[in-house]
């Protein structure tokens, strides 16, 4: 009898799982769509254009995404408060959410604007590299705080179980972004505008109407009343404590990681135009692929969390588990369908015979990190919702931080780009193993 119950609920919290992640999942890839749709654009319009666009994107994406990891205490406590019953209280998680998007938005804003030409311009790229990207930079620099914005409504949707409406959202804004990319890139418009710069205007008009749209659906809501959207918040230190937590948490996880691949395209510009291209359209593959288990992560955070939050230790441990699974079987039959195609996708960014030489094989090798850094993803996003917090951090900071940034710039001055690859290969492996060990010790030791 109890084996039969364990199965039912473990069949059960794959179906919500699933029927959770499929619009979370699809929504993340839109994220990484716009950068795709940039980058095919941009690269057929010209290949160093790609080179200012790809060094332009990497200073950009460390702050962003640091910036979205410190949003993440919108999703995981809207999940827990609706765990505990306290529905009505969940309006004041995303009214927080909203004030800290825009104090993060605008400070990331000017700090990207004040530094990042300057770190462009001083970190020994080829020459007119950092001079080319600067533009670029100031224009993504711009979109900050609404894009936050989109972040918060987003993660608050998710939390309350409905992802659809960010689907719906981010593949309007994709389709927006497409059309600003076919009419200001080739200048058709007559601008005088390049490539990058053009590009990077098309992501802000994107991202503007994404924050747009999601805040009018949320205050259309029928239940936004009863959600307390409305209300002004009761002080609840607690709460907000626990927020900011999850989210400083998830943001200082995000800055080792996505900073240390921005080194590793910092270090393919100290090779050349012809590898920083090549590094960009790698990572570009690979960043797209990872929004799968991004999303898959972010549907294991609100099954955890709501489970943390009603007490439920089975349930903890029952949702991070199923979510490490579901992403393992994906991220492989992802790996195995891009070692297969990975010339023809290539050939989609570019046709420069230098680029086609160099990242083809560059993107099979890297068919080989997948599986890991899915599953070390979902296991960090697990590990937060269910109250642990700091040691998923320290695990990035080992991994990312201390093994794959120097142990990268090492193998990519010895092979190039393939060596910037095997420095991925070797610290996902240890920082999937690491986190999932973690996790299943965490749920043990909740109390029942």
């Amino acid at each position: 009898m109890t084996n039969a119950l364990f199965s039912f609920k473990t069949r059960e919290t794959l179906s919500e799982l699933l029927k959770l992640a499929w619009p979370v999942v699809l929504a993340r890839l839109g994220i990484m769509t716009m950068g795709l749709t940039d980058a095919i654009v941009v690269g057929h319009y010209a290949s160093r254009e790609l080179a200012y666009h790809s060094l332009a994107w990497a200073p950009s994406s460390v702050v962003l995404t640091t910036a979205v990891g410190l949003m993440m205490g919108v999703q995981v406590m809207t999940a827990r408060l609706l765990g505990e019953g306290r529905k009505d209280e969940v309006g004041a998680v995303l009214r927080r959410g909203m004030v800290y998007a825009l104090q993060i938005g605008f400070v990331s804003m000017f700090a990207l604007m004040l530094l990042g030409p300057f770190g462009l311009q001083h970190m020994g790229l080829e020459d007119g590299l950092g001079e080319g990207a600067s533009p670029a930079l100031m224009v993504f620099a711009l979109s900050m705080p609404a894009y936050l914005i989109s972040v918060a409504a987003q993660f608050f949707l998710e939390g309350l179980h409905r992802p659809k409406a960010g689907m719906v959202a981010m593949w309007v804004a994709n389709a927006v972004n497409l059309g600003l990319n076919l009419m200001l890139v080739p200048d058709l418009l007559g601008l005088g505008v390049d490539g990058a710069v053009a590009s990077a205007w098309a992501t802000f008009g994107a991202r503007t109407a994404l924050a747009i749209f999601l805040v009018i659906f949320i205050l259309r809501l029928p239940e936004a009343r009863a959600l307390g959207v409305f209300s002004k918040p009761k002080r609840d230190k607690a709460v907000e404590r626990e927020q900011v937590k999850v989210g400083v948490g998830a943001g200082s996880s995000n800055f080792i990681e996505v900073g240390a691949f921005a080194a590793m395209t910092v270090f393919a510009g100290q090779l050349g135009a012809a590898e920083t291209a090549s590094w960009a359209v790698v990572i570009n593959v690979s960043a797209i692929v990872f929004m799968v288990p991004m999303g898959l992560g972010s549907a294991t955070a609100v099954l955890v969390g709501r489970s943390y939050g009603a007490r439920d230790r089975d349930g903890v441990m029952r949702g991070g588990l199923a979510g490490i699974g579901v992403v393992t079987v994906l991220a492989f039959i992802i790996a195995i369908g891009l070692w297969l195609t990975a010339p023809l996708v290539v050939s989609a960014y570019t046709t420069d015979p230098a680029i086609l030489a160099i990242a083809a094989p560059a993107l099979v090798l890297a068919t080989l990190f997948f599986v890991a850094d899915a599953q070390q993803v979902v296991a960090a996003q697990a590990n937060r919702a269910s109250g642990d917090v700091v040691w998923p951090t320290l695990m990035h900071l080992l991994s990312y931080g201390i093994i794959m940034i120097p142990l990268g710039w090492w193998l990519a001055h010895r092979i190039g780009v393939d060596g910037l690859v095997w420095s991925v290969i070797v610290a996902s492996l240890i920082s999937g193993a690491l986190l999932i060990g973690r996790f299943v010790r965490i749920a043990k030791r909740l109390p029942a």
